[in-house]
Parts: structure tokens; C-alpha cells; sequence
């Protein structure tokens, strides 16, 4: 809509020019603001260039059909995360308590199952619901924290790529509220 108030503007500008009549010289303000708006369709254009280069990515992404369970490598590669995950955990005095008691090579396949489900693959995660499973165990808002920070150091030791792990952290953040007792 600017460009075409500007092509207006500019053709009812230029048109006692194109006549031969003796038109006036434009003002410091028109020249002011068609300066203005060259610059502000220089900036649109790098902008829907920069816009352009996103949506081609995206695209190209998309168009290669794979699941964000693709992208992560599978169910070999899910399973070496998760088993780095753990270790990190088990190695987090912040949060270690909460699974001294835990069943590991149990957890495990069930947090495999349940990052492969929810991540588009194959597999059908089969335990308790996050609520249920964390009842009362008092899991505050920075243990939860701790847990991801775990999460994403284990991604970044296997180089998953940020916009599968942004993904992958997105589809299970909403967590958060059943797993979290206190603020």
C-alpha cells in the first residue's frame, strides 16, 4: 500500500514535468520523505530477504518428509541421549535424590518410548501419566530446571542440531505442570 502512495505521490510530482510545464521544485519535506520511503524499501527488502532464506529452510526441512524422530537419528540415536541423560543426572546432586530409588534400565526404555512417541516415531510409551508418576515427590520448579539443563547437555554432546532440539524440547516443556508440585 506505501509503494503505491509513494508512486503516487511521485507521479503527481513528475506529471507537470512530463507536460513541459513549469512545475514546482519539491520541498525539502518531499524530498525528505522520498528519501524516507527508499529507505524503508530498502529495509523491506532485506527483511523479506532475510524471511525468504527462513521459509526456504523451513521448506526444505519439510519437504524432506522427516519426522523430528528422523532428524534425532531414530531409536539408536534416542537411546545413547538417554543414556547420557541419565548419567548426567545421576551426577546432578540438585536432583539426584529423586531417582535413588527409580528402577534405571526401566526408566530408560520408557523414556526412550517416550521421547520416540512423542517425537513421531514408532514406539508407544506405556507408562504412568506425568502426574501420577511424580505425586508427591515435591519436584520444584528449579529441579525441573536442572532436569533440563541435563536434557540439553546430553543433545549437545551427541551435536543435535538447535532446531531439533528447540523441537524436541517444545513437545515435552508442556510437562512441566504435572510434573511440578512447587513453585
Amino acid at each position: 500500500m506505501r509503494k503505491v502512495l509513494f508512486a503516487v505521490l511521485m507521479f503527481l510530482v513528475a506529471t507537470p514535468l512530463a507536460f513541459g510545464a513549469d512545475a514546482p521544485k519539491p520541498t525539502a519535506a518531499e524530498k525528505e520523505a522520498a528519501t524516507a520511503e527508499k529507505k524503508i524499501e530498502k529495509a523491506e527488502a532485506k527483511t523479506e530477504k532475510k524471511d525468504a532464506k527462513m521459509e526456504k529452510k523451513d521448506a526444505k526441512m519439510m519437504a524432506s518428509g522427516k519426522s523430528l524422530y528422523d532428524r534425532l537419528g531414530g531409536k539408536d540415536a534416542i537411546k545413547a541421549v538417554v543414556d547420557e541423560f541419565v548419567a548426567n543426572v545421576a551426577g546432578d546432586a540438585r536432583i539426584n535424590k529423586f531417582f535413588a530409588k527409580t528402577d534405571i534400565p526401566a526408566f530408560k526404555g520408557k523414556l526412550v518410548d517416550q521421547i520416540c512417541q512423542a517425537s513421531g516415531g514408532p514406539c508407544t510409551y506405556t507408562g504412568k501419566n506425568m502426574k501420577d508418576a511424580h505425586k508427591g515427590m515435591g519436584v520444584s520448579g528449579a529441579d525441573f530446571g536442572a532436569l533440563v539443563e541435563d536434557l540439553v547437555k546430553a543433545l549437545d554432546k551427541f551435536k543435535v542440531g538447535k532446531t531439533e532440539k528447540d523441537e524436541l524440547l517444545s513437545v515435552l516443556g508442556p510437562m512441566q505442570s504435572d510434573i511440578v508440585e512447587k513453585k
